[in-house]
């Protein structure tokens, strides 16, 4: 098994992307292609980003002008009563303090007068009320987003799903598996995180900006342009910070995806790890990967987190500049001292939006690049549709003709050519051979797991390619080498084999398996939980299971892929006769290794690099002297008894 970066195992290229859209305005363009029946939706977001902006743009002119009228107030409130503004305006030009003169005139003050309690308190209460507004809107944005973030992630994921049933085995047999469970899972993951959190960012931080600009510039164009100096500033910080820090956050997810595939190996292959007295080497690994992972990890982090600090002190520069020329200009009448205080939160709130539109860069090149390969699968070449009239066969007897049949994987290298085959209802067809000799390949192709090249395939008479796949695949039983099992009880298990079978059948097929006695000495009996390994029963056993499911399936035509490898010699005696009951009048390919097994079939090919050399039965290649007596002599030489047991039961 293979770790990640190579794809093979469970954890195999599980790490997030961290590399960027080969064509990024492509698959940017395909990927808002979807969100198109959204677009009403979008729009209602789009629409409450500008009012939920608008109000909390104006929230700290409106603020401002609270401040205005408490220091209207207070100042006021220390002016001699019984004159005008005016008045206490020129007293003080004459007395030369020009200063408080010019401050005085662009204040709206009452001489006298304190603070007006009932205008604070409304310009306070409009200010909560527009606050208030603006979180309600933002919230409404928020809302309605999500909606039309999943609501496109669970048709792209339906859609992905339906795929994979369309793809020919050829894809997966080329493609890790790994790779395929990240493309499914944790790129589609992306793509919606991608989507939640840029597409309302974007907007929101778009149309802050441009609110924040005009009211800075409609306060003070001076010190506007003060806060715009420090926006191309801000960028190339940001911009140069984020180059450094990419390479670290790959290095990241690199180690981590190497991490997760050792500890992965090491958890599935725990027995062998002992047995072979690898612990202090697989630890050494451990640690080596782990050490790579922490020092990525720290300069990834510690390199980005440079951003905010850097931020903060162009801020702060920028905010001295501001509060030194803002009081200058109060004192001076230019501006009042609520504007000053509106400007400085503008300022505040205009580098945010920029920062953040400069930080979603990479987010937006990750979510890119797992859009891009999760429409890589989505375009690969599907099988060849089924026929738009297609043969029904209701009840097949398993009348099975490999006429003429050619097939290669790789272009250049033939594998199967011009090979011909009968199997008549209830017969039994052997295929034995060296490994790659083509045999397992021989059933996929009837199965139509792979298409001919040449030739054709029929069932009772039909080409196979008339009828639909399910059709097809509906009368077959297969029980593999692997045993596959998945988590649920050993009753679910058994039953998969047939729609909605009632206890009595599932018992019956148990029964006919040898499985039932074992099961029942188990504490749960049939309702025991197999694990995602099925490793709380033995190898036989699961073996023994897939037996019973096939027999539950109870099909015309029997596919048994060394279906008794993992059992014991006795117990291979057992399903051996169980087998003998289950192929009595359907037709079975038995592929093979140990020959003990299928002496009594009736038609045995043997296979060398996708040609039949020698076809016969038992005796009559024997007799013969060819391949078939090499191989079986050599495996009798070598475990005699076993094939003594063996064919006492016979086949």
């Amino acid at each position: 098994m293979r770790g990640p970066g190579g794809g093979h195992g469970p954890m195999g290229g599980m790490g997030m992307p961290t590399e960027k859209a080969r064509d990024a305005g492509a698959t940017a363009r395909r990927l808002l292609a979807r969100l198109r029946p959204e677009r009403m939706l979008i729009g209602l977001v789009i629409g409450s980003a500008v009012v939920a902006q608008a109000f909390a743009v104006a929230g700290p002119k409106l603020l401002g002008n609270a401040t205005n009228i408490l220091f209207a107030g207070v100042v006021g409130q220390q002016l001699p009563a019984g004159v005008t503004k005016e008045q206490v305006i020129e007293r003080l030009r004459a007395a030369g303090d020009t200063t408080q003169a010019d401050m005085l005139s662009a204040m709206d003050v009452v001489p006298g007068v304190g603070v007006d309690f009932g205008a604070l308190r409304t310009s306070l209460l409009v200010v909560v009320a527009v606050y208030v507004l603006s979180s309600l809107f933002m919230w409404v944005q928020q809302y309605v987003m999500a909606g039309v973030t999943q609501r496109t992630i669970f048709l792209l994921r339906e859609e992905v799903d339906l795929k994979l049933g369309r793809l020919p085995l050829r894809y997966f047999d080329s493609h890790p598996r790994g790779d395929i469970l990240s493309r499914v899972t944790n790129d589609i993951d992306n793509i919606s995180q991608t989507l939640q959190q840029t597409l309302t960012q974007l907007i929101t931080s778009l149309f802050s900006v441009l609110g924040v600009l005009v009211m800075m510039v409609w306060i003070s164009p001076l010190l506007a342009l003060i806060s715009l100096v420090s926006v191309p500033l801000s960028i190339v910080v940001t911009m140069l910070v984020a180059k450094r820090s990419q390479p670290q956050f790959a290095l990241q997810w690199k180690w981590t995806g190497t991490l997760n595939g050792h500890v992965e190996e090491t958890y599935s292959g725990h027995d062998l790890v002992k047995v072979f007295g690898r612990s202090d080497a697989s630890l050494e690994t451990f640690d080596a990967a782990n050490e790579e992972m922490y020092k990525a990890s720290f300069k990834a982090q510690f390199v980005s987190g440079i951003i905010m600090p850097a931020m903060n002190i162009i801020g702060n520069l920028s905010y001295v500049g501001i509060a030194v020329l803002g009081g200058l200009r109060v004192a001076s009448g230019a501006m009042s001292l609520g504007d000053v205080q509106a400007f400085i939160q503008y300022s505040r709130q205009f580098t945010m939006p920029i920062t953040q539109l400069a930080s979603i860069t990479n987010v937006v090149q990750s979510g890119l690049a797992s859009a891009e390969r999760v429409f890589e699968l989505l375009d690969e070449p599907e099988e060849e549709p089924d026929d738009p009239e297609p043969v029904v066969l209701p009840t097949p007897s398993g009348h099975v003709v490999f006429d003429r049949i050619s097939f290669r994987y790789e272009a250049d290298k033939p594998l199967i050519e011009d090979l011909s085959l009968e199997a008549l209802p209830g017969q039994t067809v052997a295929i034995v051979g060296p490994t790659g000799a083509g045999k397992t390949t021989l059933v996929n192709l009837l199965m139509r797991f792979y298409e001919l090249d040449g030739g054709r395939i029929t069932l009772d008479g039909v080409d196979v390619r008339r009828l639909t796949r399910d059709d097809l695949r509906r009368s077959f039983g297969m029980v593999l080498q692997d045993a596959w099992l998945f988590g649920g009880t050993i009753h679910d298990n058994i039953a998969y084999g047939a729609t909605d079978p009632s206890d009595e059948q599932v018992l019956e097929a148990a029964r006919a398996a040898h499985v039932d006695h074992f099961v029942r000495t188990l504490p749960h009996g049939y309702d025991t939980v197999l694990d995602d390994d099925a490793s709380n029963v033995s190898a036989g056993e699961r073996q023994l299971l897939t037996i019973a499911r096939a027999f539950l399936a109870d099909p015309s035509i029997l596919i048994l892929d060394e279906a008794t490898s993992s059992v014991d010699t006795r117990t291979e005696v057992l399903i051996q006769e169980a087998m003998n009951r289950l192929r009595h009048g359907r037709t079975s390919f038995v592929i093979a290794h140990r020959l003990s097994t299928i002496r009594g079939a009736d038609t045995i090919l043997v296979l060398e690099s996708g040609r039949v050399v020698e076809q016969g039965d038992h005796e009559t290649l024997l007799a013969r002297g060819g391949v078939y007596a090499d191989l079986y002599r050599s495996q009798f030489a070598r475990s005699g008894a076993d094939d003594e047991v063996t064919e006492q039961a016979g086949p």
